[in-house]
């Protein structure tokens, strides 16, 4: 038998991993926000598991919009912490699966440009891993 989330869990797993991509875009400012969400969402559909599945089902995501870095991280990395908590109960065997896809996702998105990725990228992807970490 394959594991299974509800509804409810598969909202939470996809507004966190594309969240973390939007947080991405929101912290690139005006340099290449669309580069840094198409590049980080790629990555996104690249994974496999339960984790692959859940993240390509056609299904809404929930509202991932903000005034600023702030007020989006203010429902992303809790929502990031409270995967890898929901995948540790229901599901273990997907939990690293999740968070290396997540982050996979977040550094493609700070490699967009030339050299190194700025700092604002570069400071985002550090908390993301923190919420990450967090569970």
């Amino acid at each position: 038998m394959s594991p299974t989330l509800d509804d409810q869990d598969k909202l939470v797993l996809r507004n966190a991993a594309y969240g973390a991509v939007t947080l991405m875009a929101a912290a690139a400012g005006a340099d290449s926000p669309h580069k840094v969400a198409t590049q980080g969402s790629i990555a996104l559909t690249s994974a496999t598991g339960l984790v692959g599945h859940v993240l390509a089902e056609k299904s809404q995501v929930g509202d991932l919009s903000g005034k600023s870095a702030a007020e989006i991280a203010d429902r992303v990395l809790p929502a990031l912490t409270r995967s890898m908590e929901l995948l540790k109960e229901q599901v273990p065997e997907e939990a690293e699966n999740f968070r290396g896809t997540v982050l996979v996702a977040v550094e493609a998105s700070a490699r967009t440009g030339k050299g190194e990725p700025q700092p604002t990228l570069t400071a985002m992807s550090q908390k993301i891993t923190q919420a990450l970490d967090a569970a």
